[in-house]
């Protein structure tokens, strides 16, 4: 069973402290999604602790319900 869109946003934006989350559909199929995520909580992170911090935020849905996710985070600018 795929993970809702919306489900996939508000465990990132409950995980992630001050989140801006957008969840895209890549191929309609409700399995392959994509989250951009911005929040001033990644400032002075890696990328690579940056996508661990979502990664922990999904509570071990990826590779189960959650298939396939092309995660990009930033630290908002005006941050």
């Amino acid at each position: 069973m795929a993970m809702d869109p919306v489900e996939i946003e508000r465990l990132i934006r409950e995980g992630v402290p001050q989140a801006e989350v957008r969840i895209e559909d890549l191929r309609g199929d409700g399995d392959h999604y994509a989250a951009y995520v911005t929040s001033p909580a990644f400032r002075g992170k890696s990328r690579v602790q940056q996508h661990q911090m979502v990664y922990q935020a999904l509570q071990g849905n990826m590779g189960g319900q959650l298939h396939a996710l092309a995660l990009q985070t930033s630290i908002p600018t005006d941050a």
